[in-house]
């Protein structure tokens, strides 16, 4: 490793003295704005502040101070100190220049504050709401006072405009008061601890101290653009803002979701998801604006907004997060580096004031957050947890003051005194808070829920983002209506209809499909009390041949296919034609439907008495996490059958220690229903063949649909094996089989 790294700073150096020749002659040359000198300073930029961040990393430190560091060693602090003609020729100051790379970093300032939205948790904020709101209310209001103050007591040398102090001073507190989310996710996460009840209040308290701090930043602005304590102007940009905020959480999250959803659907061309996100940004941005306050405010909402978006998928968050990470940080943070002229803090006086302004930052942040944990209920260990945790300013705390300074609140030297306080409480907080968090033990509830969440992880229904439901005017098509409406109610999950029969019934009948989703969906909001029950549906009706509306449909990133059609099997051992093709054209997870028994009288039933076998390999797991979703939605009853069998190669490993095969198998299924509070019925079949004992379990009991994991099977044609194709012709009962989008050899399947 110091091998490596000797290497890497070496090459690191070796660019740097080229690009400064390079960049010399060009200077000389260039009489005005020159594009050469802005691609040196990006790719300066990025290799630096890349580098730099990735050591950070290995020593337990953020990224985002390798960047800033990148910045003060390219900048006058060092590289300037060293060789100030090469600095100057890499980074000149005049005005035209400069515009060029500051450009870039105003566009990096939006999409920060996308990004930082997008890490946005509200379900988080609502769920310690309480607790968080009373700490971010004291954890905001010690430091702001203290930060206030000291602006009312600074030398007028270190203010742009004296005559102005009272906006300073606002500045100045909020500066102080304001933590960085994005540092503290990375380290709460880093230590995994972020879905332990203290890191969620650190994390939705650093987010409410976020908000209001971008709030305060945008009304400072408003003052700062007057000059002045304007009344009129600072009620319109606070009345502009509540405004703002009410229409983007309410008509404005419909909105987004509405246009995400449009892009991802319709447009053919490359990210065009992407697109629409980024022009959701400069849009909010422009509107935030023109009432007044600061356009930081309308890319934060936007990126809230997106990150609610229930089909962001990972890989277009992915892509953002890369091009952000990769492009805009390193070259933001690096000129925030570069406007902070470190060799000010040789002055004596200067260095004094700087390290008064990192304590009274300190002790305020830290007194206030333990302080406002105290009353919220927290005990002392966990207090000091959450007071280390907000110690930390970061990128935050670079951006409020790269925008101070641009505003003129700020000047050069007190700029670069906010960043010094930065850097210093931001490397200080990780080791702070691993050992406060390496403190603190885990009572039974959270240690129950932390398990559950990582079972859901792993799981299969947790993990769903939208459905497709393709169904014809049957009996069957209605059945898998109720079906889809059920589990999609669960987490209020979007939902597609396919109409691909003849006849198409109206949206507004009771009876339409439609209906009947949203129908089921309402039903699992009023049977508990769930954030659950809105399920947006999107109607769509087949204008092409079948697996071409198919293969249309596919294409848009389903998680799951549920197919309700009137005829499901064929001949032998050979599924109908229609379901053959719907299969064909679709790779993902599928539900096929087939109505038997009382359901075809009532397909939309007021309860369901399922029935899952269960073998330990992963495609019975999947039924049964289905089964427990449904059992969960509803009344009823589930009952857990283990069928015997040497074909799960994988069941051994899925049984609990201690236990015989059978034991562990069905105890690992009555685990996972515990999970969710559903009670079941275990049974357990040996010596017979697998599918006439699920056969004698639906004869002998009241159950009226059987749920099963399958594998597709590879052949000529669509096949689940042959214990599937048996219950599915044979069952008194409904049946829904659950398929993987993987296909298995024929050879493991000897039915």
């Amino acid at each position: 490793m110091p091998s490596r790294l000797l290497r890497s700073v070496g090459l690191v150096l070796a660019a740097l003295v080229f690009t400064t020749i390079a960049a010399s002659a060009e200077a000389g040359k260039a009489s005005g704005p020159s594009e050469f000198l802005l691609i040196v300073q990006i790719v300066l930029l990025i290799a630096v502040g890349r580098g730099l961040g990735e050591i950070m990393q290995r020593i337990g430190q953020p990224s985002v101070i390798g960047e800033l560091l990148a910045g003060i060693i390219l900048g006058p602090s060092l590289f300037g100190w060293i060789w100030p003609e090469a600095q100057h020729a890499i980074f000149p100051k005049t005005p035209e220049q400069k515009a060029m790379i500051d450009g870039i970093a105003q566009v990096g300032i939006l999409l920060l504050l996308l990004l930082t939205g997008m890490e946005t948790d509200l379900k988080l904020v609502k769920k310690v709401g309480k607790a968080a709101i009373s700490i971010s209310i004291a954890g905001i209001l010690v430091p702001f006072a203290c930060g206030f103050a000291l602006g009312e007591f600074l030398p007028d040398a270190l203010l742009p405009n004296p005559q102005a102090r009272l906006v300073a001073s606002l500045f100045m507190g909020t500066a102080l008061s304001i933590s960085s989310v994005k540092i503290v996710a990375v380290v709460v996460r880093e230590m995994n601890f972020m879905r332990r009840n203290v890191g969620q209040i650190i994390i939705a308290t650093a987010i409410i101290d976020d908000t209001i701090g971008w709030i305060i930043i945008a009304v400072i602005f408003s003052l700062a653009s007057h000059g002045t304590l304007d009344i009129a102007a600072v009620a319109k940009a606070v009345l502009g803002t509540l405004a703002f905020l009410a229409v983007s959480f309410t008509v404005g999250r419909w909105l987004v979701f509405q246009l995400i959803r449009w892009a991802n659907d319709t447009l053919v061309s490359t990210a065009p998801v992407i697109t629409v996100i980024l022009l959701l940004m400069g849009g909010m941005a422009l509107v935030t604006h023109l009432i007044g306050v600061h356009t930081v405010l309308g890319a934060f909402v936007a990126g809230i907004l997106v990150g609610e978006s229930p089909i962001l998928t990972r890989q277009i968050d992915e892509r953002l997060r890369g091009l952000i990470s990769s492009f805009f940080m390193p070259v933001f943070f690096g000129l925030a580096g570069l406007s902070a002229d470190l060799s000010a803090l040789r002055d004596p006086y200067l260095l004094g004031l700087t390290a008064l302004l990192v304590l009274i930052a300190s002790v305020g942040k830290f007194g206030g957050a333990f302080v406002g944990g105290t009353v919220g209920g927290l005990n002392t260990r966990e207090s000091l947890a959450l007071a280390s945790g907000m110690n930390a300013r970061g990128s935050t705390e670079v951006i409020i003051a790269t925008i101070g300074l641009t505003m003129g609140v700020l000047s050069q030297n007190l700029f670069t005194m906010i960043v010094t306080m930065a850097i210093v409480t931001t490397m200080a907080m990780p080791p702070m808070l691993r050992a406060a968090l390496a403190r603190l033990p885990m009572n039974e509830e959270e240690k129950e829920r932390l398990e559950r969440e990582e079972f859901e992880k792993r799981g299969f229904v947790a993990n769903l983002e939208r459905f497709l439901l393709a169904v014809d005017e049957s009996v069957n098509a209605t059945f898998a209506a109720h079906i889809a409406g059920l589990i999609a109610g669960m987490r209020g999950l979007p939902l597609t209809v396919l109409h691909i029969g003849s006849r198409v019934k109206e949206q507004g009948d009771e009876d339409s499909h439609e209906a009947v989703v949203k129908k089921a969906a309402e039903k699992v909001a009023a049977d508990g009390d769930k954030d659950a029950g809105s399920v947006d549906v999107t109607t769509r009706v087949r204008k092409a041949a079948l697996s071409e509306a198919i293969g249309d449909e596919a294409k848009k990133g389903f998680d799951l296919l549920v197919v309700g059609v009137d005829k499901v099997t064929a001949t032998k051992d050979r599924f109908d034609r229609s379901i053959e093709d719907i299969a064909a054209e679709f790779d993902g997870s599928l539900a096929i439907v087939a109505v038997k028994g009382k359901h075809l009288k009532q397909p939309k039933p007021d309860a369901l008495n399922i029935l899952v076998p269960v073998s330990g390999s992963s495609v019975s797991k999947r039924g049964a996490e289905v089964a427990v979703a449904l059992a969960q939605a509803g009344s009823g009853s589930l009952r857990v059958i283990y069928v015997a069998t040497t074909r799960d190669k994988g069941a051994q490993r899925g049984a609990s220690r201690g236990l015989s095969q059978e034991e562990g198998i069905l105890k690992d299924t009555s685990d996972l229903a515990a999970r969710y509070e559903v009670d079941i019925t275990t049974t357990l079949r040996v010596n017979r063949a697998p599918e006439a004992a699920i056969l004698r379990e639906i004869d002998t009991t009241d159950v009226d649909l059987v749920i099963m994991g399958v594998d597709r099977i590879q052949a000529d044609h669509l096949s689940f094996g042959g214990v599937a194709d048996a219950v599915l012709r044979q069952s008194k009962a409904s049946v829904l089989l659950v398929s993987s989008g993987e296909t298995r050899k024929a050879s493991a399947e000897k039915a």
